[in-house]
């Protein structure tokens, strides 16, 4: 499992992560799929923050995004499973919000990760 390694505590194995890419590595994910996971945990996030600074109701929300209040509800508790990023782009921008994506070279060590990760 590339550079983590656990750390012993008693009798269990501990696993310690110092960035998100090494933490989707101990899952057992790709760096693929960490990116995705962090892009659309911080789209949650702002709606959340939105959501709350504007003192809004599950129901309005899910007016404005012409989406049901069952799933703004789920997306407000953090569960965005079988929620696409199209629709958190949506209800960010029904909340008043526009994305602006930034595009950066991948460093080294996370090519390394990914190199190691498919040997």
């Amino acid at each position: 499992m590339g550079n983590v390694k656990p750390v012993k505590m008693g009798k269990t194995k501990v696993w310690v992560a110092r960035d998100a890419f090494e933490l989707y590595e101990i899952l057992g994910l790709t760096p693929q799929d960490a990116v995705e996971m962090m892009f659309r945990s911080q789209l949650n996030d702002k709606i959340i923050e939105a959501v709350k600074a504007g003192k809004l109701t599950h129901e309005k929300v899910a007016k404005l995004a012409g989406t049901s209040r069952t799933k703004i509800t789920a997306i407000l508790n953090g569960n965005t499973s079988g929620v696409s990023s199209d629709l958190l782009l949506r209800i960010l921008y029904s909340l008043g919000y526009q994305t602006k994506v930034t595009f950066t070279p991948i460093r080294a060590k996370q090519i390394n990760r990914k190199a190691e990760l498919a040997a």
